[in-house]
């Protein structure tokens, strides 16, 4: 879009706002996101974005559908960097709709990088990261006095070609004594037998929580040594979020009104 200003053709440069839509649960998203999203010309939104979060969007906003999950793509990272710039370039608003938090593994450093470079002016709206959200619904405290001081976020499913060895299980195990990982079940064989080999006990508790904070969630509770059986017997599959640690077992006590598996 252009203006004319005494003869002078212009283009209009908008602002990209990259907001966090939380985990699903529509009553997590911030105050902030919603007055975006119900004021926004465009919204260009994830797959795990949930139907409710959707239809806050204003009706007279262009909706864009660039999801990406295992396998499927409906549009590639760089295509959706470059459908940001030329829509900022064409309206005033423009919402980058993400789950969870922007920036935990959610590319938003990247795609802001990228717009910083194309001289969009661009904003950060934080959002309620998943790895948090998911296990307190499952009633499962990522610190607790008598459990843990310490707590650490992995991705679980690296980009292929990477620049940089992968993630260092060995370093992760003795890292903090809560593990969350991110995007982990398509992996978990891996992951477990790295943590295993570095030296967790098999023994040690480990939580998965799928469709986490929403109607669907549920919670299957295994150790190490059991969690790959248990998902291939029981088909528990993506998305799901992993807690490893002895935190797990408070699911017991406070996870009794959430559905387990």
């Amino acid at each position: 879009m252009q203006n004319s200003d005494r003869g002078q053709v212009t283009e209009i440069v908008g602002k990209v706002y990259l907001v966090g839509a939380g985990p699903g649960d529509p009553g997590l998203l911030t105050i902030k996101g919603k007055v975006l999203l119900e004021s926004a010309d465009v919204v260009i939104y994830d797959a795990l974005v949930s139907p409710e979060i959707i239809a806050i969007i204003s009706p007279h906003a262009e909706k864009i559908d660039a999801g990406k999950r295992m396998g499927r793509h409906s549009l590639l990272q760089n295509e959706t960097t470059e459908l940001l710039i030329t829509k900022a370039r064409e309206h005033a608003v423009v919402v980058r709709l993400k789950g969870g938090d922007p920036f935990i593994f959610g590319r938003g450093g990247e795609e802001m990088e990228d717009l910083i470079a194309a001289g969009i002016p661009v904003e950060v709206v934080p959002g309620v990261t998943s790895g948090i959200a998911a296990p307190a619904y499952a009633g499962i405290p990522l610190t607790h006095r008598n459990y843990s001081s310490s707590v650490i976020f992995v991705t679980g499913h690296e980009m292929a070609g990477k620049y940089r060895p992968g993630v260092n299980w060995s370093a992760i195990a003795h890292s903090a004594e809560t593990i969350v990982v991110y995007m982990g079940v398509h992996n978990l064989d891996r992951i477990t037998h790295e943590l295993i080999t570095a030296g967790l006990a098999d023994d040690t508790p480990i939580a998965l929580v799928r469709w986490g904070t929403t109607p669907a969630q549920q919670v299957l509770i295994a150790t190490l040594a059991t969690v790959v059986d248990r998902v291939e017997t029981e088909k528990f599959s993506a998305p799901s979020i992993a807690v490893i640690g002895n935190v797990v077992r408070l699911h017991e006590i406070l996870g009794s009104t959430f559905a387990s598996t």
